[in-house]
């Protein structure tokens, strides 16, 4: 008997298929996995990568050499699914500069509600950004004169000499 060592890439240890002959072909190999991990070939299809030479078998015919250790991934068929949420993106009309954000779970009377807080909490930003002098984030002489040690305070030279 001959055998072929094959782990999931997300496992430690290697299982074991066992067959008659110097070698298998990889739908042959492809087969037995999915039967003995219980996977159906609807959904899903294995990616078989050699471990010691890193080569990939792509080739359905290949014939994959006994006593061999693969790497086995998992590959959905036919691309990536969506996640199943739906997002809502207006770009019609720029709200004070700025482009609507996506409402990922707006529906009905809530989306509105939530553009009435995003809009309230982009007014509050503004208004704070208004506030920021432009030297940052320096503190003010009021609080320069109760700082201890002025080498480590955020404020410039000029500032720290008055």
């Amino acid at each position: 008997m001959s055998c072929i060592h094959y782990k999931f890439s997300s496992k430690l240890n290697y299982d074991t298929v066992t067959f008659d002959g110097l070698h298998i072909s990889l739908s042959d190999l492809k087969k037995t996995i999915m039967a003995r991990e219980k996977l159906k070939a609807a959904d899903c299809d294995l990616q078989i990568t050699n471990a010691q030479t890193k080569e990939e078998y792509t080739d359905d015919n290949a014939l994959i050499p006994k006593n061999s250790s693969v790497i086995i991934k998992r590959i959905p068929i036919g691309g990536v699914k969506s996640a199943g949420k739906s997002f809502v993106i207006d770009r019609s009309e720029p709200a004070s500069g700025t482009s609507k954000a996506f409402y990922p779970f707006a529906h009905g009377s809530n989306r509105g509600r939530q553009e009435k807080e995003v809009s309230d909490l982009v007014a509050r930003l503004q208004g704070k950004l208004n506030e920021i002098d432009d030297s940052g984030t320096s503190i003010s002489l009021a609080q320069l004169t109760k700082t201890a040690n002025l080498a480590e305070a955020n404020a410039s030279e000029e500032d720290k000499i008055k």
